[in-house]
């Protein structure tokens, strides 16, 4: 299923939800290192899932793949 840009809102816009979950996602990967148990790195997916969705297409959405 791949995400479409949402034509309501401007593509260069960032969204709060997006600055929020690129923090999270951040503060994880600084905090875990490079030995991820299985739960961080499902973490690690909801975030970037949550991420996607707050960017909907726009710019960004390339860092997440």
């Amino acid at each position: 299923m791949a995400l479409l840009p949402d034509s309501s809102h401007p593509a260069e816009r960032r969204a709060p939800a997006a600055e929020q979950a690129n923090e999270a996602i951040r503060a994880l990967v600084d905090a875990t290192g490079p030995d991820w148990s299985a739960v961080e790195a499902a973490t690690y997916e909801v975030l970037l899932i949550e991420w996607a969705a707050a960017t909907r297409g726009g710019p960004d959405i390339i860092e997440a793949a």
